[in-house]
């Protein structure tokens, strides 16, 4: 019964043509099993956004797809993407997928040909447009570098530009390197509480390290002393002066 339901899909809310199919903002949770019966196996390019998607596997049914758009949508992970040999855009922007990592992995092996693909707006994604309070243009040329990395060596456009020469060779240099790390609340909140026990811990060293005082000194608590000095500059002495044999200095 639950599978004939989603057959029943909204045909109005279909649109076709030349080996295009368009299914948007009709709310779905999973494609519909009907829908290739009516696209048709030679479907070439199919865009499913503004939908709510939280499984794709039924993406397998169409074997020769090309283009695929899954934007704004509610993936959290693509473990449910199948291999697509044919495949070379992929464009997944607004969903809620937070290990990119992963989702790049995936995306390598499952679209060995890929030559587009686009992750802006979701939570894993470094991008300044999602969260500008906690990326920056550092963190995500550091994120393209590993992507174009990971991703098959057909990649020649990433988000919002294309991949040029320059990317390429670092990330063939330095792309593996460069993988996104990111803390959740609570370990965050460890590292950078200071320890009460002052004991040195050499693997957070580079993150809670201060040349600072730990503590704050109450102003009757100084080590200042107040009076006249002892010692006598004569001018002799200074090594700057060595060469000058005027007295009166």
């Amino acid at each position: 019964m639950a599978e004939k339901k989603e057959q029943n899909f909204n045909h109005n809310g279909l649109t076709i043509s030349c080996n295009r199919a368009w299914y948007t903002g009709q709310h779905i949770h999973k494609i519909p099993n009907g829908l290739i019966g009516v696209v048709g196996i030679q479907c070439i390019a199919l865009d499913l956004s503004y939908n709510k998607l939280k499984t794709i596997s039924a993406i397998k049914d169409f074997i020769y797809l090309e283009e695929l758009i899954l934007d704004n949508n509610d993936l959290q992970d693509l473990q449910t993407l199948p291999v697509i040999p044919t495949l070379t855009t992929l464009s997944l922007n607004n969903n809620k997928i937070t290990d990119i990592d992963s989702a790049l992995e995936i995306i390598q092996q499952c679209c060995p040909r890929v030559g587009y693909v686009s992750l802006l707006g979701n939570p894993g994604c470094p991008d300044q447009l999602t969260n500008p309070y906690e990326n920056d243009e550092d963190d995500y040329e550091r994120y393209r570098l590993y992507a174009i990395h990971v991703l098959p060596h057909t990649l020649r456009f990433l988000d919002s530009r294309p991949v040029t020469h320059n990317e390429q060779i670092q990330a063939k240099s330095r792309g593996k390197l460069l993988k996104t790390v990111r803390l959740d609340a609570k370990t965050a909140l460890n590292i950078f509480t200071l320890k009460s026990s002052k004991q040195f811990n050499e693997a957070d060293f580079h993150v809670n390290y201060t040349p600072l005082p730990t503590n704050i000194r109450n102003p009757q608590d100084h080590k200042g002393a107040f009076g006249k000095c002892k010692y006598h500059y004569s001018g002799k002495n200074s090594e700057g002066n060595r060469f000058i044999s005027n007295n009166d200095l």
